[in-house]
């Protein structure tokens, strides 16, 4: 109370008063109806006093309140303001924003689809594209005051990471640098960091929810509290949280549960035990989705995002609550919904609305349900998110994907398993994950408290749910690496000997130098080891070191005799594959497919698969097979650990389609009538290699001759001699790792430049023509496509033949299937796909030669021709039906791909010849082509 101040604390708080409002945070601060935050006013003016900031706060918190100051701060002092996001979606929504607040004559957006208002002192874009400006020295940087990078922790990212660190690094130093950032738990490292390229940073971390989080899991027709908390006042002071002790029963009771593989107890206690599971089932159950959303409903908790981890599985969900009738709007509602959807879509052409299940997704919301995934059409998803936001939509089902920054908060978010495919296995998602995806809950200014809702699975363990829920944040690792395109322009800027210390200056060597403290403190204290374990193995006979050499060489010769008798088996069984011809019946003698199989096609010669070097190399064949139960796969090497041979002939229809399921069937009949019958014979096991080994008998010999043989404590001397030997070892490794960490990024740097120079692309701090070529070109496979514009691959293409031909350097399956190969188009752009991939095989032979590997994230992937066929189409003119069927491929994902081979022909019509060249040209009327229908419709996504 003022009246309780002396006359010197008034006139000072009077002062601080008059400070404040003489400052721009005071006219910002009354732009906004609710007051800031703490760690909002400290970014704000650490901002106003010249400071970059990096502010670290969880989803939801009100983080780009910092970004929108510093937009703020530009327009007061007449300079610009880049406002870069992560992603399209992102970036448009931001825009929306600033518009409404700023006026659309004051802030522009630039994306890969949209260029608009690109002078304005206020633009939005996605990094990629501040990358680019910087690279080419973009009259727009002009003016440049602040740079906000909203979601930095996407620097972590394996594909596009490197963009981030790449602005970071070779921003104008004049420029004042906004870092809005996840939770991190290594924070202060990265402002580390940030303090050393760009100058004063300050890290600003807030831990705290804006709205309280309360964590559950649902079981049956009981939702449990995770935690039990004492607190004190209600939840206001310190918690110590303790897992619910009933859910660990709930665990316990589920372990003890009738186990049906359990043969050997009598049938009256299996009987009993199946009674007592069957009681427990009753109370024990993974409740349906319609069920869960109605218990949500009936408890006043949505709107509600579940994630599943599968867009089929989205879908399906949005049936299963249309099946169970569920209706979450009233007709109010349902007629909002209605014109908000009608008016968002009137220009998708009528036609196209049947293709793209218009009219099931109409009606799911009009009930209040939908789903949301990277297949759906940008346009649906777009309204999806509006309607959820405006509260008509309260029931979504979501991939991951829609945590990764849409503005989108709900009051539960609900997660159905706590395992993920991430592309290459099922993983249990990490804390971090978590985090990021119940951060969906609950909305700032609405909710109370928002709630995470985890739906019981078997084998459930409460102890590791309440691990991933109670550690909030997790590491930023850099994913920073060298590329071609950062090469030239790099050299091109700045000379090699500048580009190379620039690089040593990056977060990921950065990283590296900080971990290389810490190993050689290791190193120090293994040395220290390794002198106690010399003592302990003296022997008074004589030198146990010797001795105990002796052991380790007869010990490895033996493993290396067993190492070669098996690699002498598996060459014996790929002799026997390659041998194979379509029609022959043989046994399987181990794997997953063991038994009866016929041979479709023998496979491919030994040798590499694909480009993926250090991923996936085999040594033999790989014959495609139908098994006696009708499945037809590609076995590898690993399945036939002995040789194979012909037990039967039987003749393949031409007929034969390995995808129809009753071409599968009726073939593997007649394989079991005519093969059921024969059994295999045995393979007999050969004299091993070290019973005759002269070495091994030598050694023996050495060995009993030796003084330690005869020592009592012979064995005690050894177990410490061989602690020595592993402690040893264990300390070179750490060695090695320390030198390999020392310049890895330079080192990285330098064999590139080797690979460009002796392609000419560069010559010493020369950028040649071809160079600048490739500075244009910016993408996984950049130097593929500048090798091909060299070798002149696709002059004479149509514009749909150049389409499809660019359409290998952007596409990836997201399942890789061996099995068929893709529809290609005829004639000159089939000719062209099989020189694109000649001409990869020539690059990635030299990358091997210039040991830049593909595993390190460097190097040119093997071009994808699976959408080559698609890309022909829609450049030709056909309809979206007949092309999104042959495609087999949702719409969403059909846009994507799309965009992304318009972006990179735009940067091919930029970097091709002007002269003597048709490229150029078709390059713009392949986008034309493309940019129509769906496509076109949705460049604002």
């Amino acid at each position: 109370m003022t009246e309780d101040l002396t006359p010197a604390q008034a006139y000072a708080a009077a002062l601080r008063r008059n400070a404040e409002q003489a400052t721009a945070l005071a006219p910002f601060r009354e732009m906004y109806e609710f007051g800031l935050d703490p760690f909002q006013i400290e970014a704000c003016q650490a901002l106003e006093a010249g400071k970059g900031v990096l502010v670290a706060a969880p989803t939801g918190s009100g983080k780009t309140i910092v970004g929108e100051f510093a937009v703020h701060l530009a327009l007061t002092q007449g300079r610009k303001c880049f406002y870069t996001t992560p992603i399209k979606a992102l970036s448009n929504q931001k825009y929306a924003d600033l518009v409404k607040r700023y006026g659309a004559d004051k802030v522009g957006l630039l994306t890969g689809d949209n260029s608009v208002n690109g002078d304005a002192p206020i633009v939005v874009m996605t990094t990629e594209v501040l990358r680019n400006m910087l690279y080419a020295g973009s009259q727009a940087l002009s003016g440049l005051g602040y740079v906000v990078m909203d979601e930095v922790h996407y620097l972590s990212d394996r594909f596009r990471g490197a963009v981030w660190e790449e602005v970071i690094i070779h921003l104008p130093e004049s420029v004042t640098l906004v870092s809005l950032s996840a939770t991190v738990s290594n924070a202060e490292e990265f402002g580390d960091w940030l303090d050393t390229v760009r100058g004063d940073t300050e890290v600003i971390v807030s831990e705290s929810r804006p709205v309280p989080l309360w964590q559950h899991v649902l079981a049956g027709r009981r939702m449990y509290d995770l935690f039990e908390e004492e607190t004190d006042h209600g939840g206001r002071g310190s918690a110590r949280r303790e897992v619910n002790p009933d859910l660990m029963r709930l665990a316990r009771t589920e372990k003890t549960a009738y186990n049906p593989r359990d043969r050997r107890r009598g049938k009256m206690v299996r009987e009993a035990d199946r009674e007592r599971e069957r009681r427990q089932r009753s109370r024990i159950w993974t409740p349906g989705r319609p069920e869960v959303i109605e218990r949500l409903d009936a408890e006043g908790l949505l709107p509600a995002i579940t994630f599943i981890f599968s867009r089929a599985g989205c879908e399906a969900a949005v049936q299963q609550c249309l099946y169970a009738g569920l209706r979450l709007n009233d007709d109010e509602a349902r007629l909002r919904v209605r014109e908000i959807v009608e008016e968002r879509t009137a220009a998708i052409p009528t036609e196209d609305l049947h293709v793209l299940g218009y009219y099931e997704w109409l009606e799911a919301l009009e009930r209040g349900i939908a789903a949301h995934h990277a297949g759906m059409l940008p346009t649906f998803k777009e309204v999806v998110e509006e309607l959820f936001v405006r509260g008509l939509v309260k029931a979504v089902f979501a991939t991951e994907t829609l945590a990764l920054g849409i503005n989108m908060p709900a009051r539960t978010v609900i997660l159905e398993k706590l395992v993920k495919w991430n592309g290459e296995q099922h993983a249990d998602i990490t804390p971090g994950e978590y985090t990021q995806l119940t951060g969906r809950a609950g909305r700032r200014g609405i909710d109370v408290e928002g709630h995470a809702v985890v739906l019981w699975q078997r084998g459930l363990d409460p102890g590791h749910l309440a691990g991933l829920a109670g550690t909030r944040t997790y590491p930023l690792r850099s994913s920073f690496r060298p590329s071609y395109n950062m090469a030239v322009n790099l050299v091109d800027q700045f000379g090699r000997h500048r580009s190379r210390e620039l690089l040593e200056t990056s977060f990921a060597q950065f990283q590296a130098d900080r971990s290389v403290v810490g190993i050689s403190r290791q190193v120090q204290k293994n040395e220290e080891g390794l002198e106690g374990y010399r003592e302990g193995m003296t022997c008074h006979l004589g030198d146990f070191e010797e001795y105990a050499r002796l052991r380790r060489d007869l010990k490895d010769r033996e493993t290396d005799l067993a190492r070669q008798g098996a690699a002498q088996r598996r060459a014996q069984a790929a002799s026997s594959l390659e041998k194979l011809k379509p029609g022959d019946v043989i046994h399987v003698p181990t794997g997953k497919f063991a038994g009866l199989a016929l041979v479709l096609d023998p496979g491919i010669p030994a040798g590499r698969t694909n480009g993926h070097r250090g991923f996936e190399h085999h040594d033999g064949p790989r014959p495609l097979v139908l098994t006696a139960e009708r499945q037809v796969k590609r076995l590898a090497s690993i399945d036939f650990p002995v040789p194979v041979e012909a037990l039967e002939r039987l003749r393949i229809p031409k007929s034969f389609n390995p995808r129809s399921p009753q071409s599968r069937r009726d073939l593997a009949s007649a394989l079991r009538s005519k093969a059921g019958h024969i059994n295999p014979e045995r393979h007999q096991r050969q004299r091993s290699a070290a019973a005759d080994d002269r070495e091994i008998a030598r050694l023996r010999t050495e060995l009993r001759a030796h003084p330690c043989h005869g020592c009592d404590e012979r064995e005690d001397h050894a177990r410490w001699a061989e602690r020595y030997h592993r402690l040893q070892r264990d300390t070179q490794q750490l060695e090695r790792r320390i030198e390999g960490r020392t310049n890895t990024i330079a080192r990285t740097f330098d064999r590139i430049v080797a690979l460009l120079t002796e392609l000419d692309y560069l010559r010493g701090n020369e950028v040649t023509e071809n160079g600048k070529r490739l500075a244009r070109l910016y993408g996984e496979l950049d130097l593929l496509a500048s090798e091909c514009l060299r070798d002149r691959v696709w002059e004479g293409l149509t514009p749909a033949e150049l389409a499809a031909c660019v359409s290998a350097l952007v596409f990836e399956a997201r399942q890789a299937d061996d099995a068929v190969a893709p529809k290609l188009p005829t004639g000159n752009a089939k000719a062209a796909l099989g020189e694109m991939v000649r001409i990869w095989g020539r690059l990635d032979a030299l990358e091997e030669e210039f040991k830049i590997n593909q595993a390190e994230g460097v190097g040119q992937r093997e071009p994808d021709l699976g959408f080559a066929w698609a890309a022909y189409q829609w450049a030709s003119d056909k309809s979206l039906d007949e092309v999104l069927r042959e495609a087999e491929m949702p719409a969403g994902d059909f846009v994507r791909w799309c965009k992304q081979v318009i972006d990179v022909l735009g940067q091919i019509a930029a970097a091709a010849p002007r002269e003597n060249s048709t490229v150029a040209k078709n390059a713009r009327k392949a986008v034309d082509s493309l940019l129509r229908g769906v496509v076109a419709y949705s460049s604002v996504g």
